[in-house]
């Protein structure tokens, strides 16, 4: 372990004291559906059950917990994508404590009325920038200019320890041993806790950090060797999206993990859809990284019992038909094409009956009549019910001539239709 770290497991032992009848002991889950699937002994940490729906207010109810009354005497302040902002906003309500909590605009709205709910009258929410790391820089300068005191989301000695108490429960009541443990990593102070508690007590476990494809940050400051900032992130996975994760965070992930996987968008919105559908599961993008990072480990696991940290459960429900977009993408089910069809009584028909095979289905259909021309473009989508249902599919239409041109691949159009 990192010397320089004040992160120990007796730090957070004194944590998981301080937050006791405050934050829920959340439970540690058998599922069936994915132990068959895998051939493994799986378990959910199922902290979307906590009482703000994510392991958020563990680090943050033990961070003001600890301030002092001088520290306390204008405020605090975070900067939070969404989950940090509701453990913080229920922390000052339920210590009576004022704060001010800058979210990025981009935040769904789902989250921002939890913070409204939890905070009540203790908490002030200022909507800056389109990304944590944005909203951060806003939270940092009101908090020079005011004196207040700012809540690290992730980079914090308390509030890592506090997010470590995840680990003391997991194998408080784990009945066996844990050969892999799977957890997401954004900004680190999950990693950096529950690490610190495995690498003591469970020295054996296999520790893997899961980052979102679109925001490697973890995974190229690995490759540089020192903490990096990304220069652009895909801020789809909120809860898990930051250019530069915490310096300390990323020494101590940097000991305490055994591998970093990243997992594609699509992936994980494929595993929202598929807990949902199957275990009535409402999991948010970052808490469906651990889960989604089973396909990715499959070969590995087979045989072994591993636990999967369910970091969060709040998804906005209008994100949905995006997700599921995603997810079509992604397994190679949906596509986009542009269509030439002849301007005449009947094309659209032969289309149908002559490409189309007898399980695929048009979901996706622009199309304007030009009287002065002989042919005409449309804009196409298709659902397969096989992926390998595309290439038969895309050579009907060459053969046919109905082919103009194929759009999942053509990066420039293809944002203005998804």
């Amino acid at each position: 372990m990192n010397q320089k770290s004040k992160i120990t497991l007796e730090t957070i032992i004194t944590a998981q004291q301080n937050i006791k009848g405050v934050v829920k002991e959340t439970p540690l889950q058998y599922v069936a559906s994915f132990s068959d699937r895998y051939n493994a002994n799986i378990f959910f940490k199922r902290e979307d059950l906590q009482v703000v729906r994510s392991y958020k207010l563990r680090g943050a109810y033990n961070k003001i917990k600890n301030l002092t009354d001088a520290e306390l005497k204008n405020g605090i302040v975070c900067a939070s994508a969404g989950n940090h902002a509701q453990g913080v906003a229920f922390a000052c309500n339920k210590l009576k404590v004022k704060g001010v909590i800058f979210m990025p605009i981009t935040t769904p709205q789902q989250k921002i009325q939890q913070v409204i709910m939890f905070g009540g009258d203790f908490a002030e929410i200022e909507l800056v920038g389109d990304t944590f790391d944005e909203s951060s820089v806003a939270a940092r300068l009101f908090c020079d200019k005011n004196n207040s005191t700012f809540v690290h989301p992730f980079d914090d000695d308390e509030v890592i320890s506090g997010q470590g108490t995840v680990g003391l429960e997991i194998l408080n009541d784990a009945t066996s041993k844990i050969d892999y443990l799977i957890l997401p990593v954004g900004g680190g102070g999950l990693a950096s806790g529950v690490g610190t508690v495995f690498k003591k007590l469970s020295p054996d476990t296999k520790i893997i950090g899961v980052e979102p494809a679109g925001a490697p940050s973890l995974k190229v400051s690995l490759q540089n060797n020192q903490n990096t900032e990304l220069k652009e992130i895909d801020k789809f996975v909120d809860g898990a999206s930051v250019k530069k994760m915490g310096d300390q965070n990323f020494e101590i992930c940097k000991e305490v993990l055994d591998d970093v996987l990243l997992i594609e968008e699509g992936l994980i919105c494929a595993t929202i859809l598929k807990v949902y559908n199957e275990n009535a599961l409402v999991v948010e993008p970052a808490g469906a990284l651990s889960i989604a990072a089973l396909e990715l480990l499959k070969e590995k696991i087979k045989g072994k019992n591993v636990v999967c940290i369910v970091s969060g459960g709040n998804n906005d429900i209008t994100r949905m038909e995006e997700m599921k977009e995603r997810s079509l993408l992604y397994e190679g089910l949906k596509h986009y094409f542009l269509i030439k069809f002849p301007q005449r009584p009947g094309a659209l028909k032969e289309f149908v009956v002559n490409v189309l095979g007898t399980t695929d289905d048009i979901t996706h259909f622009e199309y304007t009549k030009k009287n002065q021309r002989s042919t005409t473009t449309a804009l196409v989508g298709i659902v397969l019910k096989n992926k390998n249902d595309f290439e038969p599919l895309l050579n009907r239409m060459e053969e046919l001539g109905f082919l103009g041109e194929y759009l999942n691949d053509n990066e420039h159009l293809f944002e203005f239709i998804t």
